[in-house]
């Protein structure tokens, strides 16, 4: 005779109450993916951060030199240029800055009043962190404080740059880097390939030379196929050569 197979009793089902908490850990947000930019506007909106939103229009002043320094400010479009005048009354372009900057930060290391002057140079909008809610947001928020501390680098490295620049390299070579700079070259968003009208004395101060010097390299360039003109400076990445070559 055949014998009868005993079917096998199903395994116990392993209830989930029972499961120690390595087995049921708590899932952890998504981190964002390595190559994929922060966005500091996107995470100050959701971290319930106080702020103001403000718009200037083009030669608005932001702030002036001697007021009050009680709050970081972030581009969130526009551009943004910031001057120093002198005791004797001579102004100098120490920075243009635009979407995704943030400038006024010097509020958070003990400046109690602004050192130099802000100015929209294009229609901008700013938004406004007051400097003790600033403090209080890079302590509690990692994201944002990493965020800012490689800004903050990044900011020392270009003064440096600039250091250099100044010391050993041409006006000409000088006039090409604040270009691609001003294009926004190297930075991880896409270059903004025609830039917003900037006179020709604003580039004089910011390479430190004269205008008669900064026209002849504008036509220069012009002629040589690194910028064009078309309601506004439109940087080609040929000017890339001039700044590269030695």
């Amino acid at each position: 005779m055949a014998q009868q197979r005993v079917p096998r009793s199903p395994a116990p089902r392993r209830s989930r109450r029972t499961q120690g908490p390595s087995a049921v850990a708590r899932k952890s947000p998504p981190k964002p993916a390595a190559d994929r930019a922060f966005d500091a506007q996107a995470f100050l909106d959701s971290a319930g951060v106080d702020r103001r939103v403000v718009t200037f229009r083009k030669g608005a002043i932001v702030y002036v030199q001697g007021d009050p320094a009680d709050a970081v400010l972030y581009v969130q479009s526009g551009s943004v240029k910031l001057t120093v005048v002198s005791s004797a009354g001579k102004e100098a372009v120490v920075g243009m800055m635009g979407p995704g900057d943030f400038f006024g930060e010097g509020c958070l290391a003990g400046q109690s009043v602004r050192m130099g002057t802000a100015t929209a140079m294009t229609p901008t909008t700013v938004l406004t962190i007051g400097h003790q809610q600033m403090l209080d947001v890079l302590h509690e928020q990692h994201a944002l404080s990493d965020l800012f501390i490689s800004y903050i680098l990044a900011r020392n490295i270009r003064i440096e740059e600039d250091l250099v620049d100044q010391l050993f390299n041409s006006s000409e070579k000088r006039l090409a880097r604040t270009l691609l700079l001003l294009a926004r070259y190297g930075k991880p968003d896409k270059p903004q390939r025609v830039l917003p009208k900037v006179s020709q004395e604003t580039l004089a101060e910011m390479v430190g030379t004269t205008r008669s010097r900064v026209n002849f390299f504008m036509n220069k360039f012009r002629k040589l196929g690194f910028i064009e003109y078309n309601g506004g400076i439109q940087i080609n990445s040929s000017l890339l050569s001039v700044v590269l070559h030695d």
